[in-house]
């Protein structure tokens, strides 16, 4: 366990650029309010102006993208790199591994302690000066940050939400009972932690953490964005429905043709619309 305050940074790989003043990418563990280690990576972005900057809308510089990535990814994982690439291009970008994910210590537990993960590497963002906090999650991660704002109100700036649960305990399509034994079962446990690199708790959820469905009217007055593929082969689309139900009219619902799930299914094109998007909302 560590007395360093949550977000705080234990170990730091990288330094800003010390001829122009500009940040360098800085890696470091972050230590959560429960004592987890979490593997983290800020990037100070690459937006550059075509012309004059548009002054109707936030300087990219006050804005930072925390990305959630989804249940056995992580930092170093190609798809979380692309995406954390693309929103580089309209403000800096915070990435991290989930607990029991790549480096990070501890064990997943499923989209439940990470919100403590989430709110350590939010609280790391702000403290590079950035006016405006977005976090954007991908499935589980996606819950995560519905979970977040609702939790932690005023924490963050807008949400955006892709390919999320809207419920628990769902087993209605093949690939979620997969994830079910993944979890449930001591050798589904050890493919995780040996093939795809998670180390899942083996203890189930008491309490059973708020839903994200139930979390959802908690996040206003934060803007939310709720992204979901019509393909999406894990959660059909009564569960985006269902998000954006409970949001009201504070949530906004992309329903994305011929996409699939989460970050694989994420290509650039819809990446820069959340990127416009949270520059737009962030204001």
């Amino acid at each position: 366990m560590s007395n360093r305050p949550a977000g705080q940074a234990a170990r730091s790989t990288d330094r800003p650029y010390a001829e122009t003043g500009r940040r360098a990418p800085i890696r470091t563990f972050l230590r959560t309010a429960d004592g987890i280690a979490v593997d983290s990576v800020y990037n100070p972005g690459t937006v550059v102006y075509e012309g004059a900057p548009d002054t109707s809308r936030p300087l990219p510089g006050d804005l930072v993208f925390v990305v959630a990535h989804g249940f056995t990814g992580d930092v170093d994982r190609p798809h979380v790199r692309r995406v954390a690439g693309v929103l580089a291009r309209y403000g800096a970008v915070v990435t991290f591994s989930f607990r029991g994910h790549g480096a990070s210590g501890g064990r997943s537990t499923v989209g439940d302690r990470e919100v403590l993960d989430l709110a350590a590497a939010v609280q790391w963002a702000r403290g590079f000066g950035h006016a405006r906090v977005v976090t954007v999650g991908f499935s589980m991660g996606g819950s995560v940050v519905l979970r977040h704002a609702a939790l932690h109100p005023g924490a963050v700036d807008a949400v955006v939400s892709v390919s999320a649960p809207a419920r628990w305990y769902y087993r209605g399509t093949a690939p979620m009972r997969r994830l079910h034994w993944l979890v449930t079962r001591p050798e589904g446990r050890m493919v995780g932690r040996y093939g795809l690199r998670t180390r899942i708790h083996h203890r189930d959820w008491d309490p059973v953490p708020l839903s994200p469905v139930e979390a959802v009217p908690g996040i206003a007055p934060a803007p939310l964005l709720i992204v979901h593929g019509d393909r999406d082969g894990y959660f059909p689309l009564d569960h985006p429905r269902m998000l954006a139900e409970a949001a009201g009219g504070h949530g906004e619902l992309w329903l994305e043709s011929g996409m699939g799930h989460a970050e694989h299914a994420a290509d650039d094109g819809l990446l820069a619309r959340i990127g416009d998007w949270a520059l737009a909302q962030a204001g």
